[in-house]
């Protein structure tokens, strides 16, 4: 080997390497999430209990009080009426 196949060779170790180092938090990150899937779905078994979706879960009832609009909303009912007196 001369100094130029060397050269290239630790080059190319060189970019695997950061590759590497880049790509290993992300791998890290998905093994993570897969033990936990696999663990909460364990634990659902265990009690014996479904997948809870939000769909299933009871209807929330409305809240009896009147909302007060926010302030974008107040603020554009403003500029709308003005422009339509204006116009």
């Amino acid at each position: 080997m001369n100094g130029n196949q060397i050269q290239a060779l630790v080059g190319m170790l060189a970019t695997f390497a950061l590759l590497a180092f880049i790509a290993l938090p992300s791998f890290l990150g998905l093994l993570h999430e897969k033990r936990i899937d696999r663990e909460l779905r364990e634990a659902q078994e265990r009690h014996g209990g479904e997948p809870r979706h939000p769909e299933q879960q009871k209807a929330q009832k409305s809240s009896s009080r009147s909302t007060v609009p926010s302030t974008a909303t107040w603020y554009a009912e403003g500029r709308r009426s003005k422009k339509l007196v204006s116009s």
